[in-house]
């Protein structure tokens, strides 16, 4: 089974990575994403668009992760599914 990072993300940027715009997702360097993200091995990341039961979502290969200024930098992969996403 493969190891999944849940996100959630606001249309502007949902919209980015569906479109291939983006490639790179940050969050800040803080306990709360310490704990979730240093030390793990994640294979994808599940992108959802808020927090309805309905909301879209977005599967992605999960690259690498690394740190840089105040940041963690997410390296994005492949989109792999998308449900529920109307440009």
């Amino acid at each position: 089974m493969k190891s999944v990072l849940h996100l959630n993300l606001r249309r502007k940027y949902f919209a980015q990575i569906a479109g291939n715009a983006k490639h790179m997702e940050t969050r800040e360097l803080k306990p709360y994403w310490k704990k979730r993200l240093e030390g793990r091995h994640y294979d994808v990341i599940k992108f959802r668009n808020g927090y309805a039961k309905n909301a879209p979502e977005m599967l992605v290969e999960f690259r690498d992760l690394t740190k840089r200024r105040r940041n963690y930098e997410i390296q994005l992969g492949r989109i792999l599914k998308i449900k529920r996403w109307k440009h």
